[in-house]
């Protein structure tokens, strides 16, 4: 008879991410080993997993060896972590075993005085989890490989008896010593924060490389250290679901319309590429002004203007777009892409997503993505960024800046061309003394759409498009330039009737 499997219980971290590259969470009633150098962040996850664990009914203990209390708390308070309020309600206590740089050893030092108390107020508190932070500093007094030996082994028995999760930091040595192998023998999980510079920019990694009698996610996870603490997204949770394409809504202009058989889908990602100047932003603010005219809510993450930038700028085109961000409609990122790495303009986006709850989201441009730290870093930031929107069932509008003709350019510049559903390009044609532009849907994925090229007029109402065709070198026929100046002439006609009339009314 076969005996049924059982699942290992296990404490959630209550980290944003890193339960989910866990599958849980950490081991209930073990040790796990936080190793990572000087400024990678190991004692703020451990002390994220004490906030969040003892703000959910869950008491526990830090024991640290280079912070004093006060610049822990003071520390913590930067995230919004109250720690003072939480040793009142005996929900937290904090140890300081902190050392005077010259202190000296006499005689057999022990961990068991540090152990004892920790136990002593485990009991008080109930303490349900434990951290250890930075005990190699201690260790480093003991010279002897003996004495450190012992200290160690008697340190896990300890453990075991306690039954409390555990944390203990540790940081790499290049001694020689095997401090580190021990520690990553005894633990039942291990993590490893790694902090890196490519670029000039600084990213920041996160690998789990063992868990006993559990699965857990084998990457490389890129996290950043906000004001809200440690956050990290895992690949692993981003799967292949994405919604499918429901009702067409309307870009604002009529023939674009038209040109799409009837509108944008919803849940889908459109790209506007094209050569600077060709309207592409304007395109963009046009589609979102008509989303939030209909009460829709938009995201707008700009990576080359600021917000006022652009809200002044189209303003000439026509559109408005600051009634709509006074209301609550329409919300703006905009940083400089070198700022900060791909997983921290990754998250940003993220948090505004979950705090807004909009339905468009225009990342504007994607060509500048490159500079969060080479090609590799703006594919990933794309990929995860349109792979999470499109589950959520977001309608994604991506611009891009192009230059070459269109049979050599790859549209995206970035390799994300498969994720793209439909393709709007803009692009110059030079002739007859004149420079026009032009607009063409070149891909529309589960739909009909005209293979037509038109000309487009930007003034101060905005884009028109107009009914004309290219001939076969490639130049634009007058017939555009006709068209648009009888347009031109009848509304004056119009307006000097108009006139006309109220001086006969008077």
């Amino acid at each position: 008879m076969k005996t049924k499997p059982k699942k290992l219980e296990k404490i959630p971290t209550h980290i944003n991410g890193l339960d989910n590259i866990l599958e849980g969470g950490l081991p209930k009633n073990r040790a796990t080993l936080v190793l990572g150098s000087p400024g990678t962040g190991k004692t703020n996850l451990a002390l994220a997993f004490l906030y969040r664990g003892a703000s959910d009914n869950e008491p526990g203990i830090f024991l640290g060896f280079e912070e004093t209390r006060e610049s822990l708390k003071q520390n913590a308070l930067s995230f919004g972590w109250d720690l003072d309020a939480l040793e009142k309600n005996n929900k937290l206590f904090i140890i300081e075993g902190r050392l005077n740089p010259e202190t000296l050893v006499s005689g057999k030092f022990s961990l068991k005085p540090l152990l004892s108390i920790i136990s002593h107020n485990a009991q008080e508190i109930k303490a349900k989890r434990l951290v250890i932070d930075a005990l190699d500093v201690l260790l480093q007094l003991l010279e002897e490989p003996l004495a450190i030996r012992s200290e160690l082994h008697y340190l896990n028995h300890w453990l075991n008896q306690q039954k409390l999760t555990t944390i203990l930091t540790l940081k790499p040595r290049e001694d020689g010593s095997r401090l580190q192998d021990f520690f990553m023998s005894m633990a039942d999980c291990a993590l490893v924060l790694d902090a890196r510079v490519f670029n000039q920019i600084t990213t920041r990694r996160l690998r789990v490389i063992k868990y006993r009698g559990s699965s857990f996610g084998r990457n490389e996870y890129p996290f950043v250290i906000t004001d809200k603490g440690l956050q990290t997204i895992p690949i692993t949770s981003i799967e292949l679901k994405h919604k499918p394409f429901s009702s067409r809504f309307s870009t604002g202009i009529p023939r674009l319309d038209r040109l799409l058989d009837g509108g944008i889908y919803r849940s889908s990602c459109t790209l506007i590429a094209g050569e600077p100047g060709t309207g592409k932003t304007l395109l963009a603010t046009t589609i979102i002004q008509e989303a939030c005219r209909r009460g829709e809510k938009a995201v707008y993450v700009s990576f080359e203007e600021s917000d006022l930038a652009i809200i002044n700028n189209v303003r000439s085109a026509g559109l408005e777009l600051e009634p709509y961000v006074k209301s609550g409609r329409l919300h703006f990122i905009t940083a400089m892409p070198e700022a900060t790495g791909a997983e921290e303009h990754l998250l940003n986006l993220i948090n505004a997503v979950d705090q807004f709850n909009p339905q468009h989201v225009v990342i504007d441009a994607i060509s500048a993505c490159s500079r969060m730290g080479g090609l590799q870093a703006a594919y990933e930031y794309l990929m995860r960024a349109l792979n999470l929107l499109k589950e959520r069932g977001i309608t994604i509008l991506l611009v891009n800046q192009t230059s070459g003709s269109k049979a050599q350019l790859e549209l995206s510049g970035i390799g994300i061309s498969s994720m793209i559903d439909t393709v709007i390009f803009l692009s110059y044609v030079h002739g007859e003394g004149e420079t026009n532009r032009t607009i063409q849907v070149l891909k529309s994925r589960g739909s009909a759409h005209s293979n037509q090229i038109r000309e487009c007029i930007i003034s101060n109402k905005g884009i028109e498009i107009i009914d004309a065709y290219v001939g076969e070198a490639g130049v634009l026929t007058g017939t555009a330039r006709k068209v648009q100046e009888a347009r031109d002439r009848l509304t004056q006609l119009r307006q000097e009737a108009l006139l006309k009339s109220k001086e006969l009314e008077l």
